[in-house]
Order: structure tokens, then C-alpha cells, then sequence
């Protein structure tokens, strides 16, 4: 399926060494474009036919899950209580008792909920529909650093660096990052286990640029922090001639 954005509100090529974090406000926290109605028509529909793939929730995560629903409610649906209306006019019941499903059905960031347990931020609950070739199922219950194993550059100093950056998280102050992925397809869910990497596409010959803009924030009350992460897809063409306009 191919579901596209014609701009991207940040350049995605401009290199920045990891983690490449940069403050924002909570007006940025989450965002629309273009791509909402047809992103959340997709997210919809897997949620229907994969949900055991898309989501998972840890029983102890369920306080911080709820809490996340209600924050992203009071800033991107104010005043909502027992339903919510979208931009594209769909009404979607506000069921606090599933809230990641809720969370999948209003907003286009998929959610990853990681809390501490020891030393390490564990991840105990996601709504990830649109996986950027990792799987949600070999990542759920570990902890950041067996996460990002299949990452070459995400070295021991790396590891270090991140995780004093999540214990240094503040709430109300969320960060931000990109990446930028070229893939030869659009489709937005690409799972791939981590004994499969994936071949990185030549960018001169990419057809279609993937990039997240990845944000954390610390919940107020459960204090775990929240990663979420808004996908574009781009045709590479457009971007190049955004890059060099005639």
C-alpha cells in the first residue's frame, strides 16, 4: 500500500551524530499532516488484522498506558471525555480500559511505553504499526540496549549516553529526533526479525525516503517515558527537487 506525505517538516538529510536529540515544546509533541486520514485507515486495519503483531501491554504497564491516553487526549483532542472526532470526521469511543488500542485509533504516532526496571528502561507496551524492519514481538520486555543490538553504530558509549539520557528525561520538556531510511517500497508496515537485516538501499537509487521524527517524554505521575514515533514516506524525486529547486 502506498500512502505518501508530499513534505516533511525538518530536513531529513542533514546528518546529526547519534542520538542527535534536540528539545521541543508539548505544542510539538504530536503532529498531523497530510498523510492523517489515509495513515489511520492503514493503522485501523492492522490493528483489526494483526493486532497480536501491533500491540502489547505489560499488566504493569497498564497505569502508564492509561495515563499516556489521557495526555495525548488533553493535547490533541481537548474537552473530548467519552468520544473524539478526527480531522477526518471519524468518532472513535474513548475506552480507557484498552488504551493503547484507543491511542492506535487517534493519533498517527505509534507509542512505545519503556519503564525502568534495575539499571535499564525496559519496554513494556507498544501500539507499532508501522515498524521500521524490526519486530515488536522479539523487542517487548527487554531493555534498550538488546533493542538496538541489530544497530551497528549504537555502540557501549552509545548505550551509556542513552540510557543517562531517559534517566535524565523531564517531564512537561520532551525531546526530539529523525532518522532517515531509504526503502525501495512505501509500504508503512515492515516488520523484519532481527535475523533478517535488512539490504539498505542504494539512495541514489531509492525510490521513497522513510524518515521518524521520534519523540520522548516522561509521563507525570507513573513516570515512564514514552518514545513515539511519526512516519513519513516520501517520494525520493520530490525530495530531491525540494532539495534543488530549479
Amino acid at each position: 500500500m502506498t500512502i505518501l506525505q508530499t513534505s516533511i517538516p525538518y530536513d531529513p538529510l542533514t546528518p546529526r551524530p547519534l542520538p542527535g536529540i534536540q528539545p521541543t515544546s508539548m505544542d510539538g509533541w504530536l503532529l498531523r499532516d497530510d498523510a492523517f486520514a489515509a495513515q489511520m485507515q492503514r493503522r485501523t486495519a492492522l490493528l483489526a488484522e494483526r493486532r497480536e503483531d501491533v500491540l502489547a501491554l505489560d499488566a504493569g504497564a497498564e497505569p502508564a498506558a492509561q495515563e499516556l491516553l489521557d495526555l495525548v487526549l488533553l493535547h490533541a483532542y481537548p474537552g473530548c471525555s467519552d468520544h473524539a472526532t478526527r480531522p477526518d470526521g471519524q468518532v472513535v469511543e474513548i475506552d480507557r480500559t484498552r488504551p493503547l488500542e484507543t491511542l492506535c485509533q487517534l493519533a498517527q504516532e505509534d507509542f512505545c511505553i519503556l519503564q525502568k526496571h534495575g539499571d535499564e528502561h525496559v519496554l513494556t507496551g507498544a501500539i507499532l504499526c508501522f515498524p521500521a524492519s524490526w519486530s515488536l514481538s522479539e523487542k517487548f520486555m527487554r531493555p534498550l540496549v538488546d533493542i538496538h543490538v541489530p544497530v551497528a553504530s549504537y555502540d557501549g558509549d552509545i548505550a551509556r549516553r542513552v540510557q543517562r539520557l531517559f534517566d535524565g528525561i523531564q517531564t512537561g520538556r520532551p525531546l526530539w529526533r529523525f532518522n532517515a531510511l531509504w526503502y525501495d517500497d512505501a509500504e508503512l508496515y515492515q516488520p523484519r526479525s532481527a535475523s533478517e537485516r535488512r539490504d539498505i538501499t542504494d539512495p541514489v537509487k531509492a525510490p521513497f525516503l522513510r524518515s521518524e521524527r521520534q519523540t520522548l517524554l516522561r509521563l507525570p505521575n507513573t513516570r515512564a517515558v514514552v518514545f513515539s514515533i511519526h512516519t513519513y514516506v516520501i517520494e525520493a524525486e520530490r525530495l530531491r527537487k525540494m532539495e534543488n529547486p530549479a
